[in-house]
């Protein structure tokens, strides 16, 4: 409803003015919306920006649309709030399109890579917060009614791998698979077979040679080698698709980094850039970058003919390219370079190069993390403690056990799914729990609360005999008006964050609405006025409570009615 009021406004002023002026509209503390043009046309025609902002105000005007209802001039800047009749659309739309309300009909096909994390071990913190990134994207650009596919790219290729291989080889998986989820399992092998690394270099070389070999092997097709790697990598997996499914996130496919090697992408790519004069062949084989600012050459192919990781990813965006309209990496920050070097030689090659979401890295209390020295805090684990300490907090409620079980659970995963997006991806984070699960501060929980006390609302007025709810734009109190533009923005928001691709904007919104709907909860009596005033602010209830579900279900957090 809001980009409604946004076009009409942009139309008023483009029509007058003879060009577009969408990128001057601002949102702002003073107005419903402002505009910033005059600031422009004063340089060009050397006037006062607040002589030429009312000199467009008084233009318009009379020409205004049903759903702008005033226009003030301040400071040059024009401001435009909505009208009453715009408040009661927004509420009765919402109320008639209830699950659907904030869903968009953009069109394209869109792949969206995430989490991909080495099948050497279970996630840990830092690929959460990459897991929940992309799924929350995912969940955004469906909203938006984008065709949307999700990609686990499964790194079965890497030296990680293949030290997981040998693990397995030397210590066994199949005897550990009874008291354990498989991904911890083959994590016993891969830092058992680090840890001997570390502690003898006469093994250490012995292994190195073995990974060389057991690579080249697998690389070429060797059946038997292909056997082991495909065992150990699924049941790696087996595990991490369990955690994953328990942050409520699901992949469409899981797409094999040794598909491209098997289905002549990798030998396409390299003779794309042969033939481009590209190639430089020493032994090994390069890429010259020196065009895009890099010192030195990147290595595509091994002196032993192997491929290398960049090789592949290559041949996986030639595919992508063939595939889809937009494609979209989620990257840890320390992929930069390696992103950088990915998109170039895509560009070079006239190929389109993913859009990459970068993010920080999560830090625990407790300290860093390494897979390879067992020194981590699993997905599984964090998730089990946030369980238990949400468990601990409505234990002593008044409802079934089960219940209790539930809400605990929708709580715990709903409070990492939010610490995980509500900050900008590009700013590091330390995961707290505590604060995660503190009801009366900023989190997922608050939320939940808020939208659960809606729906107690609702309840008790069911219960009382529920009339037909409408809405009265000119009883609107500045925080019932407040909370309705706040409640119009839905799409707005959604279409800022496809151009952005900064799901924390969206977890921003629905947190706003949240903070919103409990001051006019504060402010307003909504079951103890007439029944004109009551039946008006139980309309802004159910709409609030819409507004909360579908933000909360977007935000892959179960909207709870009870807590």
């Amino acid at each position: 409803m809001f980009r409604i009021f946004r076009k009409e406004i942009a139309k008023e002023l483009s029509d007058h003015l003879g060009f577009d002026v969408e990128r001057f509209l601002r949102e702002s503390e003073h107005a419903d919306l402002s505009c910033t043009v005059a600031f422009k046309l004063a340089k060009e025609q050397k006037r006062k920006p607040d002589e030429i902002a009312a000199d467009i105000a008084n233009a318009i005007t009379p020409e205004l649309s049903d759903y702008i209802g005033s226009v003030e001039v301040a400071n040059g800047y024009i401001n435009f709030n909505a009208s009453y009749e715009f408040l009661e659309d927004v509420v009765n739309t919402i109320l008639d399109e209830d699950e659907d309300y904030g869903s968009m009909t953009e069109q394209q096909k869109v792949l969206i890579e995430h989490t991909s994390a080495n099948p050497d071990g279970p996630l840990h913190i830092g690929h959460i917060r990459n897991s929940v990134i992309g799924d929350t994207l995912t969940r955004i650009f469906r909203k938006a009614g984008l065709n949307v596919k999700t990609h686990y790219y499964m790194n079965d290729m890497g030296r990680q791998v293949a030290l997981a291989i040998l693990g397995v080889r030397r210590f066994g998986l199949d005897d550990k698979l009874d008291n354990k989820k498989p991904d911890h399992a083959v994590a016993d092998a891969y830092i058992a077979i680090n840890k001997i690394m570390e502690e003898n270099e006469e093994e250490k070389e012995k292994i190195e040679r073995e990974v060389e070999e057991i690579m080249l092997e697998y690389e070429l097709g060797n059946e038997e080698v292909s056997k082991e790697f495909r065992k150990v990598v699924e049941k790696a997996y087996e595990g991490i698709k369990q955690t994953l499914e328990r942050l409520n996130i699901q992949h469409d496919e899981v797409v094999w980094e040794s598909e491209f090697i098997r289905n002549g992408y990798v030998d396409r790519v390299l003779k794309k850039i042969e033939e481009l004069g590209l190639l430089k062949k020493d032994g090994a084989w390069y890429v010259d970058l020196k065009s895009k600012g890099f010192e030195k050459d990147v290595v595509v192919r091994r002196e032993n003919g192997t491929s290398l990781y960049i090789t592949r990813d290559l041949a996986y965006h030639v595919w992508k390219n063939e595939n889809f309209e937009r494609f979209i990496n989620i990257l840890g920050s320390d992929h930069k370079f390696f992103g950088k070097q990915l998109s170039d030689i895509l560009e070079i090659l006239n190929l389109k190069p993913p859009e990459i979401v970068f993010f920080e890295f999560v830090s625990l209390p407790e300290g860093s993390m390494s897979t390879r020295k067992g020194k981590f805090i699993s997905a599984d684990e964090l998730i089990e403690r946030v369980y238990e300490e949400a468990y601990a907090i409505i234990k002593d409620r008044e409802m079934s056990e089960n219940e209790k079980r539930e809400i605990a659970e929708s709580v715990a995963i709903g409070a990492l799914r939010f610490d995980f997006v509500k900050l900008a991806p590009e700013k590091p984070m330390t995961f707290d729990w505590k604060k995660a699960l503190d009801f009366e501060r900023q989190t997922a929980s608050y939320i939940q609360y808020s939208h659960a006390r809606a729906c107690s609302i609702l309840r008790k007025t069911v219960e009382n005999g529920m009339p037909d709810l409408e809405i009265v734009g000119e009883l609107c109190s500045p925080v019932e008006r407040e909370l309705i533009i706040l409640l119009s923005k839905f799409t707005h928001v959604i279409e800022r964050v496809l151009k952005e691709l900064r799901p924390n904007v969206f977890a921003d919104y629905v947190l706003d609405v949240a903070m919103k709907f409990n001051d006019f909860y504060r402010l307003s009596p909504v079951l103890k006025e007439d029944k004109e005033i009551r039946m008006h602010r139980l309309a802004i209830v159910d709409a609030t409570r819409i507004v909360l579900r579908n933000g909360l279900e977007v935000l892959g957090i179960k909207p709870l009615e009870r807590m």
